[in-house]
């Protein structure tokens, strides 16, 4: 093929080089989801880049859910997430906290003897998610304003890892909840500073995040918008 015949750069980039317009949201069905996703490290984002990655799978119309364990923070943390707003707006994603609200062993004023019965309790709604998602057709189209009892693409379990590290359940209990993934199921699991090693073998995508800088090593509280 001469240099005349070979498609150029830009002919060979989705839309030919054109900036995507956006497109009303319609339920939709996945053709590739089926990984398992696993965000750790000291740095901050997990949570971050995990709603980022559901909103983006929202704005598919694929049908997204987030099971939080734990999520609180210092005293400058309020009582109201910007997440949470924001993802009550969005169609197809939905969200819910069965986690004790606040950080296992960091004093922050959480009551210590209920984050354990409560992390359980997120498990075994996670275990519930999974048969849900198991029971539907995952290559279908799911209701956006369906529940996820009665179905998603995405199972987003924030700060699974991070219960796990802090013993709150067993390391076997996140392993046994890959097991019971539905094939078709983008399963997606977030949190811990410590490196989940029983995990290398059994996630297809690994991020560690790391921190190189940190403004609350200076002191700076969080700050409403960015980390709340």
């Amino acid at each position: 093929m001469s240099d005349d015949e070979r498609p150029s750069t830009v002919e060979n980039t989705p839309g030919r080089g054109k900036t995507p317009e956006t497109e009303r949201i319609e339920a939709t069905a996945p053709e590739e989801f089926g990984l398992v996703q696993v965000w750790w490290g000291d740095g901050k984002g997990k949570t971050t880049a995990t709603l980022g990655m559901g909103m983006r799978a929202a704005g598919h119309g694929y049908r997204v859910h987030m099971l939080q364990f734990m999520k609180g923070g210092a005293s400058s943390v309020e009582a109201v997430r910007g997440e949470y707003n924001a993802i009550a707006a969005l169609p197809g994603f939905s969200y819910e906290n069965l986690g004790h609200y606040g950080w296992h062993g960091m004093a922050d004023g959480s009551d210590e003897e209920k984050h354990q019965a409560q992390a359980q309790a997120g498990l075994e709604r996670a275990r519930e998610l999974l048969e849900a998602a198991s029971a539907a057709d995952l290559s279908e189209p799911i209701d956006l304003d369906a529940s996820p009892e009665g179905g998603v693409h995405m199972l987003v379990l924030d700060e699974v890892l991070y219960a796990a590290d802090r013993g709150l359940i067993g390391e076997d209990d996140v392993l046994a909840l890959i097991d019971d993934k539905p094939e078709a199921l983008e399963l997606v699991l977030s949190g811990s500073h410590k490196e989940p090693t029983y995990l290398t073998d059994r996630a297809d995508l690994i991020t560690n995040v790391r921190k190189q800088r940190h403004p609350m090593d200076d002191g700076q509280r969080a700050r409403r918008g960015t980390e709340f």
